[in-house]
């Protein structure tokens, strides 16, 4: 059973947090493009909130990776141990970082780029969720660090 958990674990964790990662670091570059006014045929409106749809999509389905994560360390008896439990904090605040922060950014980006089209003016909230995607990025970094290094191991590592 804890070989089950951990594979849906790890390709919960691939699927979905791999597919947020890219499309939000994709997203500001787009949705820019978008609010620049330049573009008649809309393409990069278009893939800015295909973009945007993607990481609502996926921070839903990314559920998935916490819960079968405390499955897995449930039935290998390590949820009280440090690396787990940093693992964990480290997840929930990349969780509240992308529901509070990044979601909320772009949402705030494609309505800046169909209300006004300058680029100036888009440019702040594309810079600030820039900022907040690559600390997402760093934060589920350290998070798979701990799970493959992680203190105590017994695979030798």
């Amino acid at each position: 059973m804890t070989k089950l958990l951990l594979s849906v674990h790890v390709l919960a964790a691939i699927l979905a947090i791999g597919s947020i990662t890219v499309a939000a670091s994709m997203f500001p570059r787009y949705a820019l493009r978008a609010s620049s006014g330049e573009e008649q045929d809309g393409r990069s409106a278009g893939i800015a909130t295909l973009l945007h749809r993607i990481c609502r999509g996926y921070a839903v389905a990314g559920l998935a990776v916490p819960v079968f994560g405390i499955a897995t360390g449930a039935q290998l008896g390590v949820l009280t141990d440090a690396w787990l439990i940093a693992s964990l904090a480290l997840t929930a605040i990349a969780a509240a970082l992308l529901a509070w922060a990044i979601l909320p950014g772009q949402q705030r980006l494609l309505a800046l780029a169909q209300d006004v089209p300058t680029q100036e003016s888009a440019r702040p909230t594309a810079t600030r969720l820039t900022m907040l995607t690559g600390i997402f990025n760093v934060l589920w970094t350290i998070v798979v660090v701990l799970m493959i290094v992680r203190p105590g191991s017994t695979t030798g590592a």
